[in-house]
């Protein structure tokens, strides 16, 4: 850290801090002692207007606020809270961002605002999961494709995909030019020219494996501009499934990207989805037991039965 990024630091730390002794802030910063009491008399010098106590500290006079910012007890929450979510769900480079970042804001709140804020954010949380651990190689992933977006450059990645092609194979490798990233039901998802398949595809970074980046350059076209980006909708088939009445709670809350409509009845559900191939759905249909049943298309119906006939012979 260079001495002018240390001694606005310095200030944020006094700010969130009120009293610090030169040996704490000579800790925090990784430095001597006697390089604090030069970096506290520069910020004097500069018009800071640091106050030392002997034997107590160093603080900030009463009404010393850097930068002049003033947020609201909302605004400082939503900011907040903000950054826990960018901590959690974005990369490591931009989660010790968001670190830092949530450091500097909660440094120029004003105590009263700053103790409101806390008292409220307890009340907000971002639970961890068991996803999460297989989301650590995800996270890896999406900062070599931010940084590969950034400086248009093209990435290479092997695949899988849910339904094998009609060769029965779910892999290959993919040439992309990275155009975006989506954070979609939960889960990233790339937006990219492929050029297997020569036009904008989508791509789970789940999915990827032996992603590596190239030196090949692209240039992202002039017309394409992620925000209003809408990708065309080729899902034409559409499956209908009666769902019994004790799981049809969790179904509902299950939020399927598919479904199309729920009907209530006395005696289920009926929901609609829509869909590329019914086979899609046979692994969330299968999921449910005898609580699902599909009632179309019928060769669907027979899909789902096969499936549970090559089930049954396994036990």
């Amino acid at each position: 850290m260079n001495k002018t990024d240390r001694l606005l630091a310095i200030v944020l730390e006094l700010q969130r801090n009120q009293v610090l002794r030169a040996e704490d802030l000579a800790a925090i910063f990784e430095t001597s002692v006697r390089t604090i009491y030069r970096d506290i008399q520069a910020l004097s010098e500069a018009g800071v207007s640091v106050i030392g106590a002997p034997g107590q500290g160093y603080s900030l006079m009463e009404g010393y606020f850097l930068p002049p910012v003033s947020f609201t007890v909302e605004e400082a929450v939503t900011l907040l809270i903000g950054t826990d979510f960018i901590e959690h769900w974005f990369d490591a480079h931009y989660g010790s961002k968001s670190r830092a970042s949530r450091g500097k804001i909660e440094a120029i709140l004003p105590e009263p605002i700053r103790s409101e804020t806390s008292r409220i954010r307890k009340n907000f949380r971002l639970l961890a999961s068991a996803e999460d651990i297989a989301r650590m190689q995800e996270k890896a992933y999406l900062e070599a494709i931010r940084r590969a977006i950034l400086e248009e450059r093209k990435i290479r990645f092997r695949y899988s995909k849910r339904i094998a092609e009609g060769d029965g194979n779910r892999e290959n490798v993919r040439t992309v030019a990275p155009y975006g990233l989506v954070l979609h039901q939960g889960s990233w998802v790339l937006v990219a020219r492929c050029e297997l398949r020569q036009n904008i595809r989508h791509f789970r970074l789940s999915r990827m494996s032996e992603l590596i980046e190239l030196e090949d350059r692209f240039m992202l076209p002039a017309d394409f501009l992620l925000d209003v980006y809408q990708p065309p909708d080729d899902r034409d088939v559409l499956v209908r499934i009666w769902v019994q009445p004790d799981i049809a709670d969790k179904v509902r809350e299950s939020n399927n990207f598919y479904i199309e409509t729920i009907e209530d009845h006395t005696e289920g559900l009926l929901v609609t989805l829509r869909v590329r191939q019914p086979e899609e759905l046979l692994q969330w249909v299968l999921g449910w037991g005898a609580g699902v049943v599909v009632l179309e298309p019928e060769s669907f119906r027979d899909r789902v039965r096969n499936e549970l006939q090559e089930t049954l012979k396994r036990y």
